[in-house]
């Protein structure tokens, strides 16, 4: 019987050198899963994690696991399989790190993604999230990540700390605007898709008080299909989490596919590609705020700075509190719901460490908490007020002021 793995990784291969019906034929002469089959040929259909078995644990231990889903999305058929409901899962992966059998994993939109930009005729954007430096290796700067991208049939890469300022400058924006009196508090709504999902669905009341921003990657391929019609984008990063975000009917618009940080060091390894050989293709525009909203505090210090860049003499400066990890974050909102408010500005990442603590980062949290850091003190600009390409960008995108962020925009707001 061919396994998951074995099924993926022949599948990736063929469609590489572009002969998956071949393959295929292959496979249906093998003992193979024909979900597990199903799964990989037609992500689409299934939510963030899988189960690739029958489960075959004790029923205490099927007990546990599903009742162990912070959103409830995981329940017993009358099989006792425990059974992923697409609806509710908000792919936070905890459910696989726990499954002792190693029977659910994350869905793999590899291969469809590879076919859509193999035959694509239009412009193919691989939107890298802000997790990203030196995830494949500690040689690979931007710019050689960027032409390898362009060697595997990518029209180009885009990195979305350019999006993060744009969204600091919305929710900085926000801030100054609503925050007025000591007891007014914000919850920052862009960024984790975790944090936003805990709140939407488990503490509803406190929505009131998250601005409608959408995250950065939702800003930008919007922005990328806004300035390129016809254009398909990709979104890159170390969350399963964005492949449930991406499909929010809402927001649904932005991101054709989602691949983790190791189904993209999955193609490079197959198309033989060393990253540290390429030639430098730099075009980043970031600033500083926006290249630290891979790490927990990032985006408290990025909103921080910009509304001291927006109004130096407001007399209310912004105080902010962070929680590290899913549990963290329902102990701050309970805190919150308690009245227990001490501070005007609340960010919750559900990953420990944040983005580069996701449950497919490449490297330790800490060495890319860091890595990240060093990242962002090389910008040239710190804030996105610093940033003219920041400015430059909106106009494009039809902003004719900063200001006008805060009007009803379909690219970079939402109505939960």
């Amino acid at each position: 019987m061919l396994t998951f793995q074995q099924l993926y990784d022949r599948l990736l291969k063929a469609s590489m050198e572009d002969r998956v019906p071949d393959e295929l034929d292959k496979i249906h002469k093998d003992k193979f899963d024909p979900h597990q089959l199903d799964c990989l040929l037609h992500p689409e259909l299934y939510p963030p994690v899988i189960r690739l078995n029958d489960c075959n644990c004790s029923q205490e231990e099927k007990a546990a696991c599903a009742g162990n889903c912070v959103f409830d999305a995981l329940s017993q058929d009358k099989n006792g399989n425990v059974n992923v409901n697409q609806d509710l899962c908000a792919g936070c992966g905890d459910c696989i790190e726990k499954c002792k059998a190693k029977n659910l994993t994350d869905r793999k939109d590899i291969l469809p993604m590879l076919e859509a930009v193999y035959k694509s005729k239009s412009p193919v954007y691989a939107l890298i999230a802000p997790a990203f430096v030196n995830q494949f290796t500690s040689e690979v700067t931007p710019g050689k990540l960027r032409s390898a991208f362009k060697q595997i049939g990518f029209t180009g890469m885009v990195e979305l700390a350019l999006f993060a300022d744009i969204l600091t400058l919305k929710e900085a924006l926000e801030f100054d605007k609503n925050i007025i009196e000591e007891k007014d508090f914000q919850l920052t709504s862009c960024c984790c898709p975790i944090w936003i999902a805990l709140i939407r669905k488990i503490y509803n009341q406190l929505m009131p008080y998250v601005p409608g921003s959408v995250s950065p990657m939702v800003a930008c391929g919007r922005s990328v299909k806004t300035l390129y019609p016809g254009a398909l984008t990709v979104f890159i990063g170390p969350c399963i989490a964005k492949k449930a975000e991406a499909k929010e009917k809402d927001i649904a618009d932005a991101v054709d596919y989602v691949l983790t940080f190791q189904e993209v060091r999955d193609i490079f390894e197959l198309a033989d590609i060393d990253l540290a050989k390429l030639p430098e293709d730099e075009r980043d525009y970031s600033s500083r705020t926006g290249r630290i909203y891979a790490t927990t505090g990032g985006v408290s210090e990025a909103v921080q700075n910009t509304v001291k860049r927006l109004n130096p003499d407001r007399s209310l400066t912004l105080r902010a509190a962070q929680a590290d990890g899913v549990p963290a974050c329902k102990a701050m909102l309970n805190d919150i719901l308690s009245g227990k408010i001490t501070n005007n500005f609340y960010e919750g990442m559900g990953c420990v460490n944040g983005c580069v603590g996701g449950p497919k980062a490449l490297i330790s949290k800490e060495e890319g908490r860091k890595n990240v850091y060093s990242y962002g003190d090389e910008a040239t600009y710190l804030t996105p007020i610093d940033n003219p390409y920041v400015i430059e960008l909106l106009h494009r995108l039809g902003f004719d002021t900063v200001e006008s962020l805060l009007e009803h925009s379909d690219i970079f707001t939402r109505k939960f």
